[in-house]
């Protein structure tokens, strides 16, 4: 059931001991419009109320991309990948069959990291004394000895490679489930083209990622070279719940078209223009976005006579304040067109790198200013939505009882 979000509550805090954001208090105004408290008010509120601590508040009971299938070669070029996700330092690796792996990158020995070793068969050889553990994280040889400790063993994270991505579950191994991996088979869909973006490194939140994708306003401001039209930030926005989904949907009617679909779609005059963006947690942004001729039917559903695309956005936190960026996107016409390849790569690497700058500016100052209130408007209603549905489950997941995995 698609249910829309009660006003009246306040916004969450942030979910990391490095708080990213003020929360604010929001209260109905003329015409059903949303504000926030004046900063007197919010200086009144108890202390309690504006830093509600919850741990690190990551949902670890899931799955994340932790890197580019093409990041992990096969072969004779197999090399340890070291990457810190949700502040753990883990190492990916890919088994003499290809199969990747993920361990904690630590030698049970003197803690050297594994990824500055090597990979030998299907295992990982330490580079400081040649302890050599399994992919499931046991020790299997010691240099010099044939007796090997069993505290020689570090942990080994549940990991699929699916649809172009390394997905890892550095939660409960026993919860693991891989149907629970996101869907993003549109990457490797017959019917549509995809186009891989690259790995981004966002010294940001990765909440504040998902606000950016979330709020399609920016792309006004942001974006007016690729993206954005001057008119798109006036045009209301519908914000709505389905389970823990967040959709917001926003049409743009009989207006010219954004320079991105000017170049995809050769349209002569005014478009109808669509952006339904939603939210699948704990860190995934679908954007369904696209133009069509104005008044050929795309609102009711008939996008026959426009050009089309969705992008994959998934966010894999490394720190509180820096995260992963992978996505994709993926269109239904000139399927094997080379040069629309190009342009859609070009036009969305020059778009995201003004994210960017712009998350990362935004880190910046909630950690120059963070005791400042925080005023939200009303476009911000789905990146508000999404923020709480985090917390919601994050505080679910640290209540809830471990599972037992069978040895």
């Amino acid at each position: 059931m698609v249910s829309q979000d009660a006003p009246g509550a306040p916004a969450p805090a942030a979910f990391c001991a490095v708080k990213y954001m003020q929360p604010m208090e929001y209260v109905n105004a003329a015409g059903g419009s949303r504000i926030c408290r004046s900063a007197a008010e919010n200086r009144q509120k108890p202390k309690s109320w504006t830093r509600r601590a919850m741990g690190d508040g990551y949902i670890r009971n899931a799955w994340y991309v932790a890197a580019w299938h093409h990041e992990l070669p096969g072969g004779a070029d197999r090399q340890p990948l070291a990457r810190t996700l949700l502040g753990a330092p883990v190492v990916l690796f890919r088994q003499a069959d290809g199969t990747p792996a993920a361990l904690e990158d630590r030698c049970p020995h003197r803690r050297m990291p594994l990824s500055m070793g090597s990979v030998v068969g299907d295992n990982l050889q330490c580079g400081y004394h040649g302890f050599t553990l399994n992919a499931a994280g046991r020790c299997v040889r010691i240099p010099g000895q044939d007796s090997i400790p069993e505290a020689a063993r570090v942990r080994a994270f549940p990991v699929v490679e699916k649809w172009r991505w390394i997905w890892i579950w550095p939660g409960d191994p026993a919860l693991a489930d891989e149907s629970l991996i996101p869907d993003v088979a549109l990457n490797d869909h017959p019917d549509w083209a995809v186009t891989e973006g690259d790995p981004l490194h966002v010294e940001g939140h990765c909440q504040l990622v998902v606000d950016n994708l979330m709020d399609g306003s920016h792309v006004s401001f942001v974006h007016k070279s690729t993206l954005g039209t001057d008119d798109v930030a006036d045009i209301p926005v519908r914000a709505e719940r389905d389970g823990d989904r967040v959709r917001m949907t926003r049409w743009i009617l009989d207006r010219p078209p954004a320079p991105i679909y000017a170049a995809l779609g050769g349209f002569e005059g005014n478009v109808d223009r669509w952006q339904i963006i939603t939210f699948e947690p704990p860190a995934m942004v679908v954007v369904d976005m696209g133009s069509a001729a104005a008044g050929t039917g795309a609102p009711e559903g008939d996008r026959s006579r426009g050009v089309e695309l969705r992008s994959f956005n998934l966010i894999t936190p490394e720190t509180c304040r820096s995260c992963f960026y992978f996505y994709t996107h993926v269109r239904n016409f000139a399927l094997t067109d080379a040069d629309v390849d190009r342009r859609v790569r070009d036009l969305f690497r020059e778009a995201f790198l003004e994210d960017k700058a712009v998350i990362e500016a935004v880190q910046r100052g909630n950690e120059r200013f963070p005791d400042s209130p925080r005023v939200d408007a009303a476009f911000d209603r789905a990146p508000t939505m999404a923020r709480r549905t985090v917390e919601r489950l994050a505080r679910q997941e640290a209540a809830a009882p471990r599972a037992v995995a069978a040895e």
